[in-house]
């Protein structure tokens, strides 16, 4: 313990010297509520990027070291009880005491890397551009010397945006041996490939991914860069979504642009697999908005582009609940817009190492309770429910 190490002295030396790294605000015995500082440029300004986040929530603010400083006094240690201080050459501790007092510790630096203070610098992708990359360069998107084409600019981010939710996943994927990835509706496999990368060849693993795709033409052309590019653990089938004969496990189940109930049919394989991490960004939607039968939503109905997007929302909500209900943490996240699609939403399903019961059961009344009110008597998203065991247990539950 050093009591004589004062934060707010330390602070300003080392934002002034560039050797701060990051600032640390965190309330004891709450997860998720915290709040962060780093050094940045604006407009050739030395600041301090806050960022306050709450849950999923994050506000950020720029400030001047005093203005800091300022906030730093009101919020440590009456909202927060514990800051650490990131610098090039040493990491700081300060902790609210049991009875009221600081205790302040110094310890080696966790990080001595320069400090980049630019607010707008290019953003780091996974695939970084201007570095060669064979399967970009084999579909077009990139040059032999890892320039992306003009025409290409919105594939390459489409692709890394992809990787970075891919990447949030791997730590829910197995740690050792072969990771298995099925690839619904594969189409020209940009992602598919991007897959195989990220985990081949950026995390070194071991590799068994199959694209599923119903046109024989566009599985040849796959099959070609796969074969020309040498890519071990990686094959291309033509088939349908519903009959993929392919034996458990799956730990990686993708389906980014199968056609309205197509989807359903995709997650519904993956929850019959037990897939550790399912990936859906659905495509046109018909089936809810079809059969949609609900007065109380009459406004709703009344136009039709209304109709159209709510039953779109609609029918992603029913997924998500019965993703739940077969035991899967489940997101609805924006994704960067598919070529073919405006739809521009993921779902993003991690499966629960051991899911509740009560809680699964609560998912699967709660999506009833919703068809109900949408006046629907049945839908595609129920296949999920049955892949899950889920339909027998409803019925055990309604005797």
């Amino acid at each position: 313990m050093a009591s004589s190490i004062d934060l707010r002295r330390e602070l300003a030396a080392a934002f002034a010297e560039n050797r701060l790294v990051k600032l640390v605000l965190a309330r004891s015995g709450e997860q998720g509520v915290k709040s962060s500082a780093r050094p940045v440029a604006i407009k050739g300004e030395p600041r301090l990027q806050w960022a306050d986040r709450r849950g999923k929530q994050e506000v950020h603010a720029n400030l001047t070291l005093d203005e800091s400083l300022k906030r730093l006094e009101r919020e440590f240690p009456s909202r927060f009880h514990q800051v650490n201080l990131l610098t090039t050459d040493a990491d700081f501790e300060f902790r609210l005491g049991h009875r009221g007092d600081i205790i302040a510790r110094r310890g080696k630096a966790s990080s001595r890397q320069p400090v980049n203070v630019a607010h707008d610098s290019a953003k780091q992708y996974l695939i970084p551009e201007g570095q060669p990359c064979a399967f970009l360069e084999a579909v077009g998107v990139m040059t032999a010397d890892g320039r992306v084409r003009a025409a290409m600019q919105h594939k390459f981010r489409q692709i890394n945006r992809f990787l970075e939710f891919v990447n949030d996943v791997y730590r829910d994927l197995p740690a050792d041996g072969v990771i298995r990835v099925v690839d619904f509706g594969c189409g020209k496999s940009y992602l598919t490939l991007a897959i195989h990368h990220l985990l081949a060849v950026i995390h070194g693993r071991e590799v068994d991914i199959t694209g599923i795709d119903r046109t024989a033409d566009v599985v040849a052309t796959c099959r070609g860069v796969a074969e020309r590019l040498e890519l071990e653990g990686l094959a291309f089938e033509v088939g349908e979504i519903g009959s993929a004969a392919i034996a458990p496990p799956v730990h990686l189940a993708v389906a980014l642009h199968a056609c309205d109930t197509a989807t359903d049919a995709a997650l519904a394989k993956a929850v019959e697999w037990q897939a550790n991490v399912i990936l859906a960004a659905p495509c046109c939607q018909h089936e809810v908005a079809s059969q949609m039968n609900a007065p109380a939503l009459e406004l709703l109905q009344t136009h039709g582009i209304l109709k159209e997007r709510f039953a779109a929302l609609a029918t992603d909500a029913l997924r998500a609940a019965a993703l739940e209900s077969a035991g899967y943490r489940t997101q609805v996240i924006e994704f960067i817009d598919l070529d073919h699609t405006p739809k521009n939403l993921l779902i993003r399903a991690v499966r629960r190492e051991r899911p509740e019961p009560e809680a699964r059961s609560r998912w699967s009344n709660r999506l009833r309770e919703l068809q109900a009110l949408l006046g629907i008597p049945t839908t595609a998203v129920e296949a999920i429910g049955r892949a899950s065991g889920g339909e027998s247990r409803e019925s055990e539950n309604t005797r």
